[in-house]
């Protein structure tokens, strides 16, 4: 398509929107719901969620990112995929339903059976809108997954608060989680208008399952080494210690997990149509990962820097013992930035082989890390956690660009400057801080400090470093009225 990279720009502009709205709610449900409940309640979700949660890298084992990744594909091609993404939902389901019992018995906790049970419907939801948000995915029908995406939080937010509200603890959380994929999968079925038909044996389909399958198990080693964290604190620190560290987790991570939402789909379906265009892949693909990253630094230094004020607003204040340990994950947003991206490219290249290894070797550290820290705690696995990912960074960089058009110097000024301008603008915030902060109460401090952090940022990144006419260039990007060309959706 002529104009593919306006139409996805354009695409981004509206999953940041999304994105952006998105974490508003999220972020303003977590601040009601732990005004509401206990952090033995989000404890008692959290150990189910650790342990089932797994499953989820299965529920559509890839499927979906290879039929977006292929320059092409058939109407019976997709039929047959939603039918193996159905079946692999209901065996889902099914095996977590079963786990309930053993899941109880390893925490020594029999309400977890209910809860188990619950939970596991969504595999089954997610599973039967897995094609259909593809197919919009396919047609860069971005401003309406956005929407979707935002009704069903909505929803399910609503849910979960007027449950809360009414005294039933748990299960509110437990029902925003299987509410949201089940208005999801209801959106994207009106919105895409397609029904499935009959499946049929395709050789294609084998090889967008080999693709899928690597993806999956890439997903299944870095859901192992990430969530295992939680899973030893549970276990052995008890359902307060889990709230705790969940909340914070939850917390430093919502920002960029929106952020990396909005760009993921896009960049990588964009980068999937341009795979055959290097120097095209690699001048949006820069674009892309640079605006990831300006926006990422802040975020970070943000919770670094003012992370008593950010708990305090956001959280309560009785959820002080918390704020040691959203420091102490701050980093880990930063990491996430930097290496996230590179799995889109690597995917949309095709090199999905490559991003499996960089998982078998990251995964082992991250449970080395967990290892050492726990006899310290909630605040000792955060503090090994963010080591590991702060020292892996620069090596799996190097590794992943290797064969693609990305050169390893683009990378790292891309990643450089806004670093620079974020530990430039940190100090000039903080500083400030440090004499007139205890005359402030928590919400005006964060909000004055943050306001000459960004400011600062700004003025460091734009002018001091002359990137300015970069980020010109993305939001002309965005802000162009679409082509002729850009009228007509990309074929299923």
């Amino acid at each position: 398509m002529k104009d593919l990279k306006q139409r996805a720009m354009r695409g981004g502009l509206a999953k940041i929107v999304s994105q952006i709205t998105t974490l508003l709610l999220r972020t303003g449900t977590l601040m009601i719901m732990a005004r509401l409940l206990l952090p033995r309640d989000f404890g008692l979700v959290g150990m189910v969620t650790a342990v089932i949660g797994v499953f989820s890298v299965f529920r559509d084992f890839g499927l979906s990112a290879a039929a977006v990744q292929r320059q092409s594909i058939t109407t019976d091609q997709s039929s047959t995929l939603f039918w193996i993404n159905v079946l692999v939902g209901l065996a889902l389901g099914a095996v977590a339903v079963a786990l309930g019992p053993f899941v109880a018995a390893f925490y020594h906790e029999p309400r977890l059976v209910g809860v188990t049970a619950v939970l596991a419907t969504a595999f089954v939801f997610n599973a039967c809108g897995v094609q259909h948000s593809a197919l919009l995915e396919r047609q860069m029908r971005f401003v309406m997954l956005s929407m979707i995406d935002i009704a069903s939080l909505g929803v399910s937010t609503t849910i979960g608060i007027v449950m809360a509200l009414r005294g039933f603890g748990y299960w509110s959380l437990v029902a925003t989680s299987t509410v949201t994929p089940l208005v999801y999968t209801i959106g994207v079925w009106l919105a895409a208008r397609w029904v499935p038909g009959r499946p049929r044996k395709h050789l294609e389909i084998f090889h967008m399952m080999r693709f899928g399958g690597t993806l999956t198990l890439n997903g299944l080693v870095m859901y192992f080494a990430m969530n295992l964290d939680k899973v030893l604190l549970g276990r052995f620190w008890g359902v307060d210690a889990l709230g705790i560290y969940g909340r914070a987790y939850q917390l430093v991570n919502i920002p960029t997990d929106n952020l990396n939402s909005a760009a993921g789909g896009v960049v990588f379906a964009a980068l999937s149509r341009l795979q055959d265009q290097p120097a095209r892949l690699r001048n949006f693909f820069l674009k892309g990962y640079s605006l990831v990253l300006s926006l990422t630094v802040p975020i970070t230094l943000m919770s670094a820097l003012f992370g008593d004020d950010i708990i305090h607003v956001f959280l309560g204040p009785k959820w002080n013992s918390a704020v040691p340990i959203f420091r102490l994950l701050a980093p880990t947003t930063l990491g996430f930035a930097i290496l996230a991206p590179l799995g889109w490219l690597l995917s949309s290249c095709g090199l999905v082989g490559r991003g499996l290894k960089m998982a078998l070797v990251i995964a082992p550290l991250l449970v080395a890390g967990y290892a050492i820290g726990l006899p310290w705690g909630p605040k000792g696995v955060a503090c090994c956690y963010s080591s590991v990912m702060l020292l892996a960074v620069i090596p799996l960089i190097a590794w992943a660009r290797s064969g693609t058009p990305v050169l390893l110097r683009d990378l790292l000024l891309s990643i450089g400057r806004p670093l620079l301008s974020g530990i430039v603008a940190g100090a000039l915030a903080f500083v400030p801080r440090l004499l007139w902060g205890a005359t402030f109460s928590p919400l005006p401090r964060l909000v004055l400090a943050g306001a000459i952090l960004v400011g600062a940022y700004l003025w460091m990144l734009l002018y001091v470093l002359r990137q300015k006419q970069l980020y010109v260039e993305i939001l002309r990007g965005f802000l162009k009225p679409p082509s002729t060309d850009e009228a007509v959706a990309v074929s299923a």
